[in-house]
């Protein structure tokens, strides 16, 4: 009889992923759900007695799926496959009933270990699947060669500054496991647990983008720390807006008691940027299997509105691709946005390595 196994994600990439490293002669009955609500209606429906849970998800995230089955004594083994790798997530999961956590992009090797260590598929079964496959594996060596030299012959893809739901979705997977990454650094350097959204994807002109910086933190005061990144076929510009009305908890977090407010406010933003930022970058061009080359970090301006910042600053005059991610820090007056913005030259680029995730 076939085992029912959910695998909840709101990122239709990563659900399929995730399928993939399951073992091939697993006998299961794979049902899908984008976000949390779906998932419980799935496992009350009796299909979900294994579930690999993502927590980054809109309207009911994994946290509170793992509280409604823990409080309602719901029949689900839950794994958690996230790109948020912060060690208080990983407590906040034990202590809320999951089996294991796994950081994304998760391995067939990863799964294989979970599900004997837990005693879900016998050990023996893997072995005997691997002498199985093991010719037929060396059979398709040349094969799959041959496709993964497809992705540089797809030049057709970024003509058109149009991003289709498969790349989107993509995209906005990639940027969600660089945000994880970025969010882990932040946090162990200030013992802190930081809250994170769903990123936003969007393509804008350049009007369009102004409205949308504008809509981010509206009539906040801010101050902006600009860095430029650059590889072959891709650049662009990170921008982290950082909230005036933060600098206070940030100061006590980083233990800074500089007594010149000028100074200490511009360690903090430049301390920020750089962790943010450096990891993000890290963390996207490694899964796109590219380097980036970072410019020297600069201050676009403090202690001003949106507005005022686009007025003194000629951000963009053309077409853009944006990632907007938004980072607090959990029990404190401490929030900034990163922005990703990618130069309209970029986007062949960019896409044709987001090529060889999509099926």
């Amino acid at each position: 009889m076939s085992i029912p196994v959910l695998i909840c994600d709101d990122s239709n990439l990563a659900r399929k992923q995730m399928a993939r490293t399951l073992p091939p002669f697993w006998d299961v009955d794979v049902t899908f759900a984008k976000d949390g609500a779906e998932g419980i209606d799935v496992i009350k429906a009796g299909k979900g007695s294994i579930v690999f849970l993502d927590l980054n998800m809109p309207v009911m995230d994994g946290y509170q799926v793992l509280e409604q089955i823990q409080r309602e004594d719901l029949n689900a083994l839950v794994i958690v496959v996230s790109g948020d790798i912060q060690p208080e997530a990983h407590k906040r999961v034990t202590s809320l009933g999951a089996l294991a956590f796994i950081k994304k992009p998760v391995t067939s090797a990863e799964i294989e270990t979970i599900l004997v260590d837990f005693g879900i598929v016998d050990k023996s079964e893997f072995q005997q699947a691997e002498a199985l496959h093991l010719a037929e594996q060396e059979a398709q060596v040349t094969q799959q060669q041959v496709i993964h030299s497809i992705p540089a012959a797809l030049p057709e893809i970024g003509k058109e500054l149009n991003l289709n739901p498969k790349l989107r979705d993509a995209l906005q997977e990639v940027a969600n496991v660089a945000m994880g990454q970025a969010a882990e650094l932040l946090a162990r350097l200030l013992n802190v647990f930081i809250l994170l959204p769903v990123p936003n994807v969007n393509v804008f002109e350049a009007s369009e983008l102004n409205m949308a910086l504008s809509a981010v933190s509206e009539q906040t005061q801010i101050s902006t720390v600009c860095q430029g990144f650059i590889c072959e076929g891709i650049s662009g510009e990170a921008l982290l807006l950082f909230h005036d009305s933060s600098f206070s908890d940030m100061a006590k977090l980083m233990g800074n008691k500089e007594q010149d407010t000028v100074l200490q406010e511009k360690e903090i933003l430049m301390d920020t940027a750089n962790t943010l930022i450096g990891a993000f970058l890290q963390g996207f061009s490694h899964q796109l299997n590219v380097s980036f080359s970072q410019g020297h970090p600069s201050v676009l301006g403090q202690h001003s509105t949106i507005q005022e910042m686009i007025s003194a600053n000629d951000l963009r005059k053309q077409k853009t691709v944006a990632i907007e991610i938004q980072y607090k820090i959990e029990h404190h007056d401490v929030q900034c946005d990163l922005l990703l913005l990618f130069t309209e030259n970029s986007l062949p680029s960019l896409l044709n390595s987001l090529t060889y995730l999509i099926e």
